[in-house]
């Protein structure tokens, strides 16, 4: 089994910053690409930043110069620093990572239970 677990969500002014976290662990062998998603009450969930075991990264046009990504392959861990956030943020932001548990296994998506954002004055 393969558990992502998701943390620093909360409420955040306009234009305020946030940092969230995102923690791989159980039986992985080797995660891929990691990648942040977001869903917003009433919308089909997106993809705000993805980036690749070496590093590559790729931005939602929305996030662009506001978010950046990042990742602790050593750790499994990933991060999303978020600044300038606007109301639109507002969402549950989810990680996401492909993984496989063994050197012979298929790469496989798994996903976290989120933690919300609130950007509110």
């Amino acid at each position: 089994q393969v558990q992502l677990v998701e943390s620093g969500g909360g409420l955040v002014q306009p234009g305020g910053s946030l940092r969230l976290s995102c923690v791989a662990s159980g039986s992985i062998f080797d995660i891929g690409s990691m990648g942040w998603y977001r869903q917003a009450p009433g919308k089909q969930r997106e993809l705000v930043a993805v980036i690749s075991s070496s590093g590559i990264t790729d931005y939602a046009d929305s996030v662009k110069g506001r978010f950046t990504i990042s990742r602790d392959n050593d750790k499994k861990t990933m991060a999303l620093q978020m600044d300038s956030v606007k109301p639109e943020d507002t969402a549950v932001y989810h990680c996401n990572s492909y993984v496989r548990t063994t050197r012979w296994d298929t790469w496989s998506p798994y996903w976290g239970q989120g933690t919300q954002v609130t950007v509110s004055s």
